[in-house]
C-alpha cells in the first residue's frame, strides 16, 4: 500500500505522530510543496492508495479524483475540507475521514497580530536592531472597541479574550442572533455600525459565496482612519487590491493578514511590499498541539480504515 502526505511545508508530519505501525504496512511518501495543476497532481498521485492532506491546501476537484483509480482513502485535517469535492469522492467509492481541530491557536494568533499592530512591534524591533530607540506611539487595547465579524466557535473565543483585555466587543454577521450576543456579553451591531465604531476589526467566517469580497473599498471607507483590520479566516473574504489601496493611502491605519487568495503567497505579490501591513504565512493553526492532534488522528484514521472500521467519516 502507498500513502502520500501532502503539503508538509515544514517537514513536521512524521515528527508529529507515531507512524511506525503504518510504516511496517505501507510505503509513505511526504510532499513538501503545493501544486495546483490538475495534470501534474494526477501524475504525482496516480499510484497512491491513501492521501493524508492538510485542510484546504491542495485542491481535490472531482475531475482529479476521477483520474486517481488507485485512491481509496482521503484523510483530511479538520472535520471538513472545502477543497475536497465530496461528490467526486463518493462517485469514485473513496472514503473521506477527518480529524478534530483545536480551537485555541487561531484566536491566539489574532491577538498576536492585534498587539503587534497596536504597539508597532515589528518597526520597534527593527529600530532596536538598527541601533535606534522608540519611534512610535502605541494604541491601548483596553478601552478600545473590537468588532468581531462572525461570532461562532473561533469568533466567540476572540470575544471572550478581548473582554479580558478590557475591550468593548461588538459583533455582526449575516446570521448572528441577539441570543448569541447575549450569551457572550457582546453587543450586536449592524455591519455599518461595526465598521464605523471599531478600533480593531477581526474576521472569523467561513469562505462561501456570501463572504467572498465581504470587505471591499466601500467598507474600508466606513472605517476609522485609526482602525486596524485582522484577517485570520480566508483570504478572499477581504478584497486584496482594495486592502492594499486602503493601507497605502491611510484610509485605515493598517492590517494584520494571515490568509491569502493564493497560498503560498507568490514572492512578488504586492501585499508583501505594502506598507502598514503585518503579514504572517497562514500560521493560524500552525502550533505543536494542533499538529499533534491533526497528524495523530490522521494515523488513527488510516489504521481504523485498514481494519474496515473507519472513524470520523466526512459525509
Amino acid at each position: 500500500m502507498k500513502i502520500a502526505i501532502l503539503d508538509d511545508y515544514q517537514n513536521l508530519a512524521l515528527q508529529s505522530a507515531d507512524w511506525s505501525a503504518l510504516q511496517k504496512q505501507a510505503e509513505i511518501t511526504v510532499f513538501h510543496d503545493t501544486i495546483t495543476s490538475e495534470d501534474e497532481l494526477a501524475a504525482r498521485l496516480a499510484s497512491f492508495d491513501v492521501l493524508c492532506i492538510m485542510r484546504e491546501r491542495t485542491p481535490l476537484p472531482g475531475t482529479l479524483l476521477d483520474r486517481l483509480s488507485n485512491l481509496k482513502l482521503i484523510v483530511t485535517t479538520g472535520k471538513r475540507n472545502d477543497a475536497i469535492d465530496m461528490e467526486g469522492a463518493t462517485r469514485n467509492g473513496m472514503t473521506v475521514c477527518g480529524t478534530e481541530s483545536p480551537s485555541t491557536a487561531t484566536p491566539e494568533l489574532t491577538f498576536a497580530l492585534m498587539l503587534g499592530l497596536a504597539r508597532g512591534i515589528v518597526p520597534e524591533n527593527t529600530s532596536m536592531k538598527q541601533g535606534g530607540w522608540q519611534i512610535g506611539l502605541g494604541q491601548d487595547l483596553a478601552g478600545s472597541t473590537l468588532g468581531v465579524i462572525g461570532l461562532g466557535r473561533l469568533g466567540g473565543k476572540v470575544a471572550q479574550i478581548a473582554q479580558a483585555f478590557g475591550m468593548k466587543v461588538i459583533a455582526w454577521s449575516e446570521n448572528l442572533t441577539a441570543d448569541r450576543c447575549t450569551e457572550l456579553g457582546v453587543t450586536y451591531a449592524s455591519k455599518d455600525e461595526l465598521l464605523a465604531q471599531s478600533d480593531f476589526i477581526t474576521i472569523h467566517q467561513r469562505l462561501s459565496d456570501r463572504t467572498i469580497d465581504l470587505i471591499t473599498a466601500s467598507d474600508f471607507a466606513k472605517m476609522k482612519s485609526s482602525a486596524f483590520l485582522i484577517n485570520t479566516s480566508r483570504g478572499p473574504i477581504v478584497n486584496a487590491a482594495d486592502l492594499i489601496e486602503a493601507a497605502t493611502k491611510g484610509t485605515i491605519a493598517g492590517a494584520g493578514i494571515d490568509v491569502y487568495d493564493e497560498e503560498p503567497l507568490p514572492a512578488d505579490h504586492p501585499l508583501r511590499t505594502c506598507k502598514n501591513l503585518l503579514l504572517t504565512p497562514h500560521l493560524g493553526y500552525v502550533t505543536r498541539n494542533t499538529w499533534k492532534v491533526f497528524y495523530g488522528q490522521t494515523v488513527e484514521a488510516v489504521e481504523a480504515w485498514l481494519k474496515n472500521e473507519p472513524i470520523r467519516v466526512v459525509k
